[in-house]
């Protein structure tokens, strides 16, 4: 299938809803009045069977927790002044995450709008979320802070939800940041992260972002004429405000700006979907590779071919976003 990221995309609609992804992607998300975990997701590859999470406590299990002070101790003993960047500490404990098992719709648990806590099986959004978490935990605090449990948790739920939520405020469905591009931008209004897309060239992206609210069958929360309303309302200001993506056939030009550590974020050419799948940069054997949580391989892993290739050879995505995590009071 043609890539549409050739060209920037205008307001008629680079964007193309092909019948094919629209299929897979509504499939991955399940049945009528299943909740996709997020607005979107890697969908040019066969959807996998998700397992059942639904008696899964939110809060997290004592293993997502054993987990998480693991890797927080580990980077924590580091010291700081002997990394390049904060990037390096990014890089490093997102491959701590290697070989951990795939798993779609970690956050979609009955009830209403919770923090979830899951560090035992990831997708491509929250495998991102719980590293840069444990990185900037592992940057501002000392090594000890695992070993008091309930100020950990504290510590790493505040994190959390201030990294998946807008304003870092939980306050119901609506207010998670399902859309990729949203999620950047409120982070980089809180600190958290910059976007670089721009500076490396991107050009403006003016499509429309609708596709919850185009497809609320598919988002058992959209059942609710109001939670739609304010999702439709979210999809409308972010289909306003600039968003810049660079190309697929410019991303070799551009990869040299891109450092250990950043975030990655694909970006989608099924209409009303702005982003397709989400990773960590790691140059390896000088080229650009994407840590991720692909829907194909079951788990964590380095992509085999290069970033730019990847890109160019799956049909759904046609460009990237990038954005640099930046340390705690940077």
């Amino acid at each position: 299938m043609p890539c549409e990221g050739s060209r920037p995309r205008s307001a008629a609609g680079r964007r193309v809803a092909r019948a094919g992804l629209i299929a897979a992607l509504l499939v991955f998300l399940g049945p009528p009045a299943w909740d996709g975990s997020s607005a979107g997701q890697e969908v040019s590859e066969a959807p996998r069977p998700a397992a059942d999470t639904l008696d899964r406590p939110a809060a997290g299990t004592e293993r997502d927790w054993e987990i998480a002070r693991e890797h927080f101790r580990w980077g924590a003993s580091i010291p700081t002044d002997s990394l390049p960047h904060f990037g390096e500490l990014v890089r490093r404990i997102a491959e701590r995450f290697l070989g951990t098992p795939y798993e779609p719709r970690t956050l979609e648990l009955p009830g209403p709008e919770r923090l979830v806590v899951n560090l035992e099986a990831l997708d491509c959004v929250t495998l991102v979320e719980n590293v840069v978490v444990l990185a900037r935990l592992a940057w501002s605090k000392g090594p000890e802070l695992g070993d008091d449990t309930a100020a950990f948790e504290d510590a790493y739920r505040h994190e959390l939800t201030a990294l998946r939520y807008r304003g870092g405020q939980l306050a119901g469905y609506p207010s998670r940041l399902h859309y990729f591009s949203e999620w950047i931008a409120d982070n980089e209004a809180s600190g958290v992260l910059l976007d670089l897309s721009r500076r490396l060239g991107g050009v403006p992206d003016s499509s429309a972002v609708d596709f919850m609210s185009t497809h609320p069958d598919a988002y058992r929360q959209l059942s609710d004429s109001a939670v739609l309303a304010a999702i439709a309302s979210v999809e409308a200001r972010i289909g306003a405000e600039a968003r810049y993506y660079v190309p697929q056939d410019s991303i070799g030009t551009v990869v040299h700006g891109v450092r250990d550590g950043d975030i990655i974020a694909a970006t989608s050419t099924v209409a009303g979907l702005d982003v397709a799948h989400t990773g960590i940069a790691l140059w390896r054997d000088g080229e650009l590779h994407l840590l991720h949580a692909p829907l194909v391989g079951s788990h964590v892993q380095i992509s085999e071919e290069s970033l730019a290739e990847r890109i160019l050879r799956i049909g759904s995505q046609d460009g990237i976003m990038v954005a640099r995590p930046l340390p705690p009071g940077a």
